[in-house]
């Protein structure tokens, strides 16, 4: 089995959700009392927060880094950014490391493909729904990227870093989210990602009719391929 370096803190509620799916995904596979062997360094979401909302995101980098190479030291074969914002640094953050960054995106375009969608519709961060880190890498595969409008953008997130980072779900946010998806199906939209590693917290797939594309799941099973020795899922 190789060892997982997780790099969370993420905020820590999705990085909770990581650890568990991993174990549980390992122990599926090989039964048993059998779990996973990783690592985990988690940051300080404060600090990084700040990092973001200041737009210094090479600092962002310097702390991510540092956490990354440290897990290296301890013998990770590979790392897993546990948040999907802070792939924007992704290529930063493999400059302190000599081994692979499992990318979330890439992960998630290959399950999209899979069901030949080409209307996604993507919730996050704003900074993931906004900038062209992620939406990039889902349009060089040809794949027509749909967003919120801007006040629902804005009110999306806030939910995600005064809400679900701190624990809360309430059942208004619940809703407002049931009904930004249903707009974007409005419009055309074949399917969603859950862009955000703590949306899965709010929103679930029993209550969309379209395919949900839950990219803490999505990354944390890649994670577990590749743990037990299987090639990462190429993007065709």
């Amino acid at each position: 089995m190789k060892r997982i370096g997780l790099l969370g803190g993420m905020s820590w509620e999705s990085t909770s959700e990581y650890y568990r799916l991993i174990n549980q995904g390992i122990q599926r596979q090989l039964g048993g009392l059998h779990s996973a062997e990783c690592i985990l360094n988690s940051v300080n979401f404060a600090e990084i927060e700040r990092y973001q909302s200041l737009n210094e995101w090479e600092k962002a980098a310097e702390v991510l880094g540092d956490a990354a190479a440290r897990l290296e030291m301890a013998g990770a074969a590979f790392i897993v950014i546990c948040s999907n914002t802070m792939h924007k640094i992704a290529q930063d953050i493999e400059k302190f490391i000599s081994i692979p960054i499992l990318h979330i995106a890439e992960a998630t375009v290959t399950r999209i493909k899979q069901q030949e969608i080409k209307n996604i519709g993507l919730l996050g961060t704003a900074y993931t729904m906004e900038q062209d880190f992620y939406k990039g890498t889902l349009r060089s595969h040809g794949m027509n990227v749909m967003i919120p409008g801007q006040t629902e953008r804005k009110k999306i997130n806030q939910i995600i870093f005064e809400q679900l980072c701190l624990g809360r779900l309430l059942p208004e946010s619940r809703a407002f989210f049931h009904e930004v998806i249903k707009k974007l199906i409005e419009q055309g939209a074949e399917g969603i990602i859950l862009g955000c590693t703590e949306i899965r917290l709010l929103v679930k797939q029993e209550d969309v009719a379209l395919p949900l594309f839950d990219t803490t799941n999505i990354h944390a099973m890649e994670a577990v391929k590749i743990s037990l020795g299987e090639e990462a899922t190429k993007i065709e």
